[in-house]
């Protein structure tokens, strides 16, 4: 009997739909674990297809050229290690999302998913069936369980798994980062080491999918929980981890095990590498974005940078007679500060020409809001006539709490394909544009040092769309208002707990009201980086015409 077993853990970025590339990268994996002696290689969750891929899973072609796709990694396969991958399977007119272990030139066994999440971004039970709870398979004398992911998370599927003979566990996940996410996934699993006494590998992807990012991390615990091994956060990873065979059953080596960066170091990482695949994953190569001199879309554009670099970033400034000199100056500096192309497009001719063609239609009327929304709107047809000539995609610059209250013009600002700031509020942002200034890693493309000036960061904020505008006319003050929708939002909670909290119940039956009526501009939205368990799209789902208020 064998005393060693060796388990090559590929921890990488699979594409929705590529079934030919995700099976290309499966492969590559596969032999750099034969070359290294593997036993077994291993790759996520769902790796095949993608993933979250939602409904397309249940499309029968899609499923049915994903499960033939498995059946040709099996063949290409035939001579070396064992490889698990993660993909549909269908059985008895049933779809269960499977955990697929190749050998020989077939597959020998499969892992079928027991607990289907349906909460937050997953709608699992909708598109999968429940599998059984089942048994350890084997290789090369040695019996593995695999609880898929959220079977990890219950107690049963692993108890099972050990009572039934598995000597360690090897979860495939398809896991999403939201903020302190580390922490929990670390908890559940030592708690299943700890139930069953059995080694455990955690196996995670990387890579942008939509809103979410998938953080890898992937680690490897042994009885007791300590820590064995653990992967870089947010890498394509190939890593090899040995088991040794002790009177007191497997126990993994000591392997690397990187760093954990802080909240704020990930959070950034999200929003870039969640555009950076948003592009590369969707076709683009180049970005463009109006540059107004205020703070969101300075981090935007430092965000785009770090990216993509600054060769393939346009930034635009469109002025209007309100626009400050010190917008002006501050968007110039963070444009030089980036080293990005940069435009300087006056909109107060085009805003002159619609005004005069609808004054026979407003005379006798005030100028208000109608005014200044046109202003927002001739920008998002400029900067979108830029986009169609140059085929750069617009990015939106809305932070967590304008999207929240709808402090945003539709069919204006609010144009763009994808928006990196959308789940950060905006106090979040103006100590994330401060963490940028301080912090340079090697990941990211632009450049080091202070990019976004204090000057910039600390000035009122501004829509600048009339004579002495600032956003604190239309709105609570960005701490009041941030810790309001944290409750209403993040805690989903209740006007009486905003009241309990310390703050007036009009402002917050106010805010409220803003939250709930600004619904139908957020599902015209660009989908944007997810970094809460609380973020507006899947992990928030809201009737768009609702009359219902809490009066606390």
């Amino acid at each position: 009997m064998a005393d060693r077993f060796r388990v090559t853990l590929a921890q990488l970025n699979p594409i929705v739909g590529d079934l030919s590339g995700n099976a290309k990268l499966a492969l590559e994996a596969w032999e750099q674990g034969r070359d290294a002696g593997a036993d077994l290689v291993a790759l996520p969750e769902m790796f095949i297809t993608g993933y979250n891929a939602q409904d397309l899973v249940s499309k029968p072609a899609f499923h049915k050229a994903a499960i033939a796709e498995i059946a040709k990694l099996a063949d290409a396969c035939a001579d070396g290690p064992a490889l698990a991958i993660g993909g549909p399977w269908t059985e008895d007119g049933k779809l269960y999302n499977a955990y697929h272990v190749l050998k020989n030139g077939r597959t020998v066994s499969r892992a079928l998913k027991h607990h289907l999440p349906n909460e937050t971004v997953f709608d699992e039970v909708r598109i999968f069936d429940a599998g059984p709870l089942g048994g350890p398979y084997v290789v090369n004398g040695t019996r593995i369980g695999s609880p898929v992911c959220e079977d990890s998370w219950h107690e049963d599927v692993a108890e099972t798994l050990e009572e039934t003979g598995a000597e360690f566990l090897l979860i495939p996940n398809g896991s999403p980062y939201y903020r302190n996410k580390m922490d929990v996934r670390l908890n559940h699993m030592v708690a299943r080491v700890v139930e069953t006494g059995l080694p455990l590998i955690y196996l995670n992807m990387v890579g942008g999918q939509d809103d979410q990012v998938f953080d890898g991390g992937s680690f490897a615990l042994n009885p007791g929980g300590s820590l064995a091994v653990r992967l870089p956060v947010f890498d394509s990873v190939v890593e090899h981890v040995d088991l040794i065979r002790t009177e007191d059953g497997w126990r993994i080596e000591d392997g690397q095990k990187a760093p954990q960066p802080d909240e704020w170091d990930q959070d950034y990482r999200v929003m870039v590498e969640s555009l950076r695949d948003y592009l590369r994953k969707s076709g683009f190569s180049k970005v463009l974005l109006g540059l107004s001199g205020g703070v969101d879309s300075a981090l935007v554009a430092a965000i785009a940078v770090d990216a993509i670099g600054s060769q393939n970033v346009r930034c635009v400034m469109l002025p209007s007679e309100y626009t400050s000199q010190e917008s002006l100056d501050d968007a110039e500096a963070v444009a030089k500060a980036l080293g990005v192309r940069y435009d300087y497009v006056p909109i107060s001719e085009s805003r002159a020409a619609v005004t005069n063609t609808l004054a026979p239609l407003f005379e006798g009327m005030e100028p208000g809001l109608t005014e200044e929304n046109i202003q927002s709107r001739l920008r998002g047809l400029l900067l979108m006539a830029l986009s169609n000539k140059f085929g750069e995609m617009l990015l939106t610059t809305g932070n967590k709490s304008e999207v929240a209250v709808g402090y945003a013009t539709i069919y204006g600002d609010m144009n763009g394909g994808y928006n990196p700031i959308k789940d950060l509020y905006k106090t979040r942002v103006f100590e994330t544009c401060r963490w940028r200034n301080d912090n340079h890693r090697e990941w990211m493309m632009g450049p080091e040092g202070e990019i976004i000036r204090p000057s910039l960061i600390d000035k009122p904020p501004s829509a600048e769309l009339r004579e002495d505008q600032k956003d604190s006319d239309s709105l609570p003050d960005y701490p009041e208002l941030d810790a309001i929708l944290d409750i209403l939002v993040d805690q989903d909670g209740s006007i009486a707990d905003c009241v309990a909290a310390g703050f007036e119940q009009a402002t917050a039956e106010r805010v409220e009201h803003l939250l709930y009526i600004s619904e139908y501009k957020r599902f015209q939205s660009a989908p944007g980086a997810r970094l809460t368990p609380r973020a507006f799209w899947l992990d928030r789902r809201y009737p768009i015409v609702n009359r219902w208020r809490d009066r606390g």
